[in-house]
């Protein structure tokens, strides 16, 4: 698909921006004045290779309930395709979620948008036609997924040849969503059904699927939590599928969801990523975290739609980069309970309004340095809750993303000097809020997203080479995008 001009930035320009395009110093734009800070010291190392970033990694998520309220995911959408651009050239829009499940396809029928364990949302022809509209739009791509949970191979087949001949072909169809949890609470299926049941009915569906739709490719198993499936997935499939897909969400959402939980560490995400990178090894496939937020059934308000989420998203991000993954949706707009999500990247106020939220702005800063080889990088930052990681997007250019999730305590950052890669400087575009707990007040690079979707960093602070290498203070809440000069 062919992406339209634009007025938003590509990588070429924000490298253009961030070696001193843009003004380096404008009145009202300095530091606070120095104090007591915690110093950081950081090594980067070019010789290691921990992963290639996909040109397509960045995603966003919806309910196919999204899909079914006529004009959103549309062309006609200016402000909504122009946010979905502004994060990228390319990307993957993913329709699924819990009302995938409950959702069913009429070619003539009234579209209906309805939570799961409703009445069941409807796609008709012409919403598809909208939504193929928005992804000639965007230049993005799609996996759409079919119900497995109540459906019926008839509509799974008459639904995916209306959505491929409407999208010009989706990037993969997925057949079923989260399949593990079907048996939770036997809404459907009984209490024992397990992943041989499973892979039973999903060859069913592929079978029939593939006979209609000869060239048609798929992804699986959209695995909830349980990892397992993945692997044996991977083995029983590995000549078939195009791509492994699992879900995360920090936990569901409860009083324990707290902006401090979300900020640290969360100890079973690494070993999850460890074994999906196993399974994809060991098929030759590449594996998508497909559907994922800060806490399920909607995000914590005050937590995930604060700076706090903008953080969390950033280090997230690279987090599942830098462990060898495809690519990322972020969930986003109406959840299976049929309300906007506190932890939408893009805000919607149901009545035709849309705006970046806080989270689009750690997506959009990873847009802008998760790029290319991402590079050996480690911090000595002792407590100090602070992660550092380096991506190469070309011999000569390295971004340090520097991502300070403390709320008082400053970081003094001194980027060590390399023989392997000689740098004179650098440039340092923010991300910055007030504080954790901001809702507004966001910037990038000194500036907004723009009421029409569109982004271009205002200020790109020079840094110089000293005794130690390059120095920079990273304020609390904040995040830096370091452009090293070589």
């Amino acid at each position: 698909m062919n992406r339209k001009p634009g007025t938003t930035m590509n990588r070429r320009g924000f490298l253009l921006s961030a070696a001193g395009v843009f003004e380096a110093s404008k009145p009202g734009l300095a530091l606070p004045p120095a104090s007591t800070a915690q110093e950081v010291s950081v090594k980067l190392d070019p010789t290691r290779t921990l992963a290639t970033i996909p040109p397509d990694f960045m995603g966003l998520g919806y309910e196919i309930s999204s899909v079914a309220r006529p004009g959103l995911l549309s062309a006609t959408n200016s402000v909504y395709v122009q946010l979905v651009r502004t994060l990228g050239a390319r990307g993957v829009i993913r329709i699924g979620g819990n009302t995938a499940d409950y959702a069913s396809f009429s070619a003539n029928a009234a579209p209906l948008s309805s939570p799961e364990n409703k009445a069941g949302s409807i796609v008709n022809e012409a919403v598809l036609r909208d939504l193929g509209s928005f992804l000639d739009a965007t230049g993005w791509s799609l996996i759409w997924a079919l119900n497995l949970g109540n459906g019926t191979l008839e509509n799974a087949v008459a639904e995916a040849k209306a959505v491929a001949a409407a999208t010009r072909q989706p990037l993969y169809f997925e057949i079923g969503n989260e399949p593990d949890l079907f048996p939770r609470h036997q809404v459907h299926r009984h209490a024992d059904y397990g992943y041989e049941d499973y892979l039973r009915e999903y060859r069913t569906f592929r079978d029939g699927l593939r006979k209609a739709i000869p060239h048609i490719a798929f992804a699986g198993p959209d695995a909830a939590g349980a990892t397992d499936w993945v692997t044996r997935f991977a083995a029983d499939e590995r000549k078939d599928i195009k791509l492994l897909t699992h879900h995360y969400y920090r936990e569901g959402q409860n009083p324990t969801s707290t902006a401090e939980k979300l900020l640290r560490t969360d100890p079973k995400l690494d070993p999850i990523l460890a074994r999906l990178k196993t399974a994809s090894e060991s098929c030759g496939v590449p594996y998508r975290i497909c559907e994922t937020n800060s806490f399920s059934g909607g995000g914590k308000p005050g937590v995930s739609d604060t700076q706090t989420a903008a953080l969390w998203v950033l280090d997230f991000m690279f987090t599942l980069a830098s462990a060898g993954c495809a690519g990322v949706n972020m969930e986003t707009g109406v959840n299976q309970l049929g309300f906007i999500s506190s932890y939408s990247p893009i805000e919607d106020d149901e009545k035709g309004r849309y705006w970046a939220a806080p989270e689009y702005y750690g997506m959009l800063a990873f847009a802008q340095a998760g790029v290319g080889r991402v590079i050996g990088c480690t911090a000595d930052a002792g407590e100090l809750n602070l992660k550092a990681y380096a991506t190469q997007p070309a011999e000569k250019h390295v971004f340090l993303t520097l991502i300070n999730k403390e709320n008082s305590t400053e970081a003094n950052v001194i980027i060590e000097p390399i023989t392997a890669l000689p740098f004179r400087g650098g440039s340092v575009t923010r991300l910055s809020a007030p504080s954790l707990e901001s809702k507004s007040g966001i910037s990038l690079g000194g500036v907004s997203v723009s009421p029409g979707g569109t982004w271009e960093p205002a200020q790109a602070e020079e840094i110089h080479r000293n005794g130690k290498g390059l120095q920079l203070r990273l304020v609390p809440a904040s995040a830096a995008i370091v452009t090293l000069h070589p």
